[in-house]
């Protein structure tokens, strides 16, 4: 059983007069219709004192709609925590690297009985300003998360599968979609030595979910902690980007 009850809905973001469904992202790739700043890593200027980070490689071009990853950190994490291990990675691969940062210390799905709360449309938030900006191919549109991040890039990627074509979760602690939408790809990491969310309960029990759920997944448990080595992110990086 993967979904649970919805809940009530949680407030559109800013400039949106559109109600949210639980859980539901509206931005949708689309070409760029805002002039796009320099390359390189830069804040997103959305969020006051948590904001995030966006990162575009330098090979970018407006005519050849690139991949983008979006990183959810883990708790008491940033963005820049979360991206800095994947810019060595973005300009090989022509990579968008996109990376909001939870209202509070960690997301909301961790912290609300309810689930999905204000962590969504500051996302949505932020997607819209990527896509305004930058071509982006939905065909590698990935959804990706460390830790609590790896628990709501799961549970948002499941309810918005009609959005992203691929989820990444290196040591997730659970699922919780609201609802279930599409088919994305899905990569799971784990740690069998993971002492913050045991392998056991967490990395195989989920991966066992969601492949019972019909999902095609990539399981990876490797030996070592709570972390995500550098084989890991260079394995989801090619499955991801592999056509």
């Amino acid at each position: 059983m993967l979904m649970k009850e919805p809940a009530d809905g949680v407030p559109p973001a800013t400039g949106s007069s559109e109600k949210y469904e639980v859980g539901r992202l509206l931005a949708r790739p689309q070409p760029p219709t805002v002039e796009a700043p320099e390359r390189g890593l830069r804040p997103l200027g959305l969020g006051g004192e948590r904001d995030g980070l966006l990162y575009v490689p330098e090979g970018y071009r407006a005519d050849r709609p690139a991949p983008l990853l979006v990183m959810l950190h883990g708790s008491r994490s940033s963005a820049r925590e979360v991206l800095e291990p994947w810019l060595e990675l973005a300009d090989g691969a022509g990579l968008l690297l996109l990376a909001p940062e939870s209202r509070v210390h960690t997301w909301d799905i961790v912290l609300l009985d309810e689930g999905f709360g204000p962590d969504v449309p500051f996302i949505d938030r932020a997607l819209v300003y990527v896509f305004e900006r930058y071509a982006v191919d939905a065909r590698h549109l990935v959804l990706g998360g460390f830790s609590d991040g790896a628990s709501l890039a799961l549970s948002l990627g499941l309810t918005n599968g009609d959005l992203f074509s691929h989820v990444a979760a290196f040591s997730p602690g659970f699922v919780a979609p609201a609802v279930l939408r599409g088919r994305p790809e899905l990569f799971i990491s784990h740690g069998s030595e993971d002492p913050v969310l045991p392998v056991a309960d967490c990395g195989r029990s989920i991966a066992s979910r969601v492949k019972d759920a019909g999902y095609a997944v990539r399981y990876r448990e490797f030996e070592g902690p709570h972390t995500v080595p550098s084989d890991i992110r260079r394995e989801a990086l090619v499955w991801f980007l592999t056509p």
